[in-house]
């Protein structure tokens, strides 16, 4: 019970975070995202390693769902969608596997 506190809080933080930057700054993420990278400094870095991350968590939410169609569609949601979508998609495979690590981590028990 207290992952699914956790990540529902985080969720909330993320949600109201993002709300403000973009009500800010707008959704212009992409050209800052990887003109930060092209210019090789601390935040390219860490923008670089953040997309790695990404793609892990893309590539787990695939194969945990055999690769399938809808995994393939999950997996692509998780790359572009980042905490917004790990987030929620981890509490409703907490609910669903009532808190089976194994069954959340690999889809099978």
């Amino acid at each position: 019970m207290a992952l699914r506190v956790y990540l529902i809080l985080c969720w909330i933080l993320l949600l109201a975070y993002t709300a403000s930057v973009v009500g800010d700054h707008g959704l212009n993420l992409l050209p800052i995202f990887f003109g930060d990278i092209a210019r090789m400094g601390w935040p390219g870095q860490f923008n670089l390693d953040f997309m790695l991350m990404l793609s892990l968590s893309a590539l787990w939410t695939a194969w945990r769902n055999r690769f399938s169609a809808l995994g393939l569609g999950l997996g692509l949601i998780a790359f572009f969608g980042g905490a917004g979508f790990l987030l929620p998609y981890l509490t409703f495979l907490s609910i669903r596997s009532r808190g089976n690590i194994g069954l959340i981590l690999t889809g099978r028990s």
